[in-house]
């Protein structure tokens, strides 16, 4: 049951003017904490050992914000570290991580959090609720150079409220069911996280918003304190980077959810550019894991004579971690495509499940629909991808007026107009992937030529609506967005809509899809979006890569089973990080290979999450 009583923002803003803690904390408040969901980690991990990975470039800087901070270590300051809350990675509700506990205010717009007492930083300092109100100044401060943090902070956070050193309230800007609130507020890469007030005190501040007005070039390369298990330990400028472990007495053990994981005692990042050289540095036993998501590493290069005499381990493993929306977008403001008809045609016509099959040799899946899959509830439960019809194809162009064939099998129209379309891509390995789909198209009269714009310059052409067809696959959030894909405003350039899409029907939806807040009405709202998009025939459903593949030394071990839904890393620290290293069986390999002795090849595959 929600609180009652209306939570004032005049009253608190009031309150704020003299004492930060003159604020009340309402009465009638449910609090919820979630501590009884099943554990994912495994009661035989063992802590300790260094986990020895690359990254292909040294950061420019070791800030999480500003110029350049949007690098490979960033998410050991941000997006790996813990957040107020969590969702559990199998059932997906809300678990504890700062917060202890957390409760809902009637107006849509806030939410109440009670800290963890025990939460320290790597330093060893308190997280009190000053962090939290720190944080907002921090990000609102124009000496941090970060335009998209400023704004996000100041016109979809409202404000940060602090009752008492441990109890705080957030309150959004704008109105939103309570599962959106804790997305909001606790988003991997710009969630809510408290930042160390005592670490990052200016000492020059003329504009009095607490942050350094040299704030940029004083922390370039100045390592802050985390919350996470892990912290900045020795800098190689260009070399490498590691990390060490607070220690077992991390404050997080005390949370269930983080026991048995973060096992690893340090974790060394060594820069090496070439994919193809880290490879060969893993193979010969000075890196520990190597990703094997590509179709030929997987099937060609993982067959060294490590894997063959049993040293490197493969690890194929299946989530269901969110995949946002992508396949084909087709322009329906381009001459044809305005017809629902020609855009059945095409739908048909395209093979995307004989690409998969053919060209990536059955490993990838197909998307259920074009915008996206593991949205939960928003999701139909009838979502299929149209299956290659080239029959069908055919009569739906029929209808449209293409009955005629022309002598090198395209379609021809009254006109003499051909049936023909660009498909716009951006990257020159997909070329296989592409062509496939245009061999395959000509069995319905259907011609697809290829625009390979390399680069940035594929999607800034998508951007100006200059394509017919777009290759293209867009990230996605747990709750579903239409507005900037399918409302008729955004029907134009330098916008998300890549299919031009305009109708008052979809437009409507959306809107009450913005201002619903009661989640069954929500999710059925999403529900005919989804369907209209279907309908319409707007995206081709693509294909998605919902697993996780990498090569491993016999040592790294893992829980049974290893994956859950959401593990999109086996052997990441910043993951879930239910691995471990087992120094006994490291030396007992190392001794093994100095005598000869080998031992059976081993290919793992956790298909327990598998589609």
């Amino acid at each position: 049951m929600k609180n009652m009583l209306s939570f004032s923002a005049a009253a608190i803003m009031a309150a704020l003017g003299s004492a930060v803690t003159a604020a009340e904390l309402p009465a009638g408040l449910s609090w919820e904490s979630n501590m009884e969901e099943p554990l994912f980690a495994s009661p035989d991990a063992k802590f300790g050992g260094t986990l020895r990975t690359h990254m292909a470039s040294f950061p420019q800087t070791l800030r999480s914000v500003g110029p350049d901070s949007n690098s490979g270590l960033r998410h050991h300051f941000m997006d790996g570290v813990p957040k107020l809350a969590a969702r559990h990675p199998n059932t997906d509700k809300w678990i504890p991580q700062l917060a202890k506990e957390w409760a809902f205010d009637d107006d849509n717009q806030t939410v109440y959090f009670k800290l963890d007492p025990k939460a320290r930083w790597s330093d060893g300092e308190k997280v009190t609720a000053d962090d939290y109100l720190f944080m907002l100044k921090y990000y609102r401060s124009k000496d941090i150079i970060s335009p998209w943090y400023n704004d996000f902070f100041t016109n979809k956070i409202e404000d940060v409220v602090k009752f008492d050193d441990y109890t705080i309230a957030v309150k959004s800007a704008v109105k939103m069911t309570d599962d959106e609130l804790m997305v909001q507020i606790n988003l991997p890469s710009n969630g809510l996280q408290p930042r160390p007030e005592h670490f990052f005190k200016p000492k020059k501040d003329e504009n009095n918003d607490g942050i350094d007005d040299d704030f940029v070039r004083r922390y370039n390369f100045k390592s802050e304190p985390t919350t996470g298990p892990y912290y900045m330990d020795k800098v190689r400028k260009g070399k490498s980077v590691t990390f060490k472990h607070v220690g077992e007495d991390w404050w997080g053990y005390s949370n269930r959810y983080y026991q048995n994981r973060y096992n690893v005692e340090k974790v060394r990042y060594t820069v090496i550019r070439d994919s193809d050289i880290a490879r060969k540095h893993f193979e010969k036993g000075s890196l520990d894991t190597f990703g094997l998501i590509l179709p030929s590493l997987w099937h060609e290069k993982a067959n060294t004579k490590p894997y063959q005499n049993g040293y490197i381990h493969k690890f194929w493993g299946f989530n269901q971690a969110v995949q946002g929306a992508g396949g084909l977008w087709m322009n329906t403001a381009q001459p044809l495509l305005d017809d629902r008809n020609i855009r059945a045609g095409i739908t048909y016509a395209t093979d995307f499940d004989g690409m998969i099959a053919n060209v990536l040799r059955g490993d990838y899946s197909r998307k259920p629909h074009g915008l996206g899959f593991g949205h939960g509830g928003y999701d139909r439960s009838d979502n299929s991808p149209p299956a290659f019809a080239p029959e069908k194809a055919a009569e739906y162009f029929a209808k449209a007026g293409f009955d005629k064939i022309g002598p090198d099998g395209i379609r021809l129209n009254d006109k003499g107009q051909r049936l023909s379309f660009a498909i716009t891509y951006g990257y020159q390995p997909h070329t296989p992937r592409i062509a496939y789909l245009k061999e395959q198209a000509k069995q319905a009269g259907l011609e697809f030529t290829l625009n390979l714009v390399d680069g940035s310059s594929a999607f800034k052409y998508v951007l100006e609506k200059k394509h017919d067809l777009a290759f293209i696959n867009m990230g996605g959030g747990e709750i579903p967005a239409y507005w900037e894909y399918l409302h008729s405003v955004n029907a134009k350039p330098q916008t998300n809509n890549h299919t031009n899409f305009r109708s008052p029907e979809m437009d409507k939806l959306i809107d009450s899809y913005t201002k619903e807040f009661e989640l069954q009405k929500k999710q059925a709202i999403s529900h005919q979006i989804q369907k209209i998009v279907s309908d319409e025939y707007l995206i081709i459903p693509g294909y998605m890569v919902p697993y996780t593949r990498e090569g491993y030394w016999r040592w790294m071990k893992y829980p049974t089973p290893a994956m859950t839904k959401k593990t999109e890393a086996m052997f990441s620290v910043v993951d879930l990080a239910t691995f471990w290293i087992d120094e006994d069986e490291k030396k007992a390999t190392q001794s093994a290979m100095k005598k000869g002795k080998t031992f059976e090849p081993v290919t793992v595959i956790d298909d327990t999450y598998k589609l």
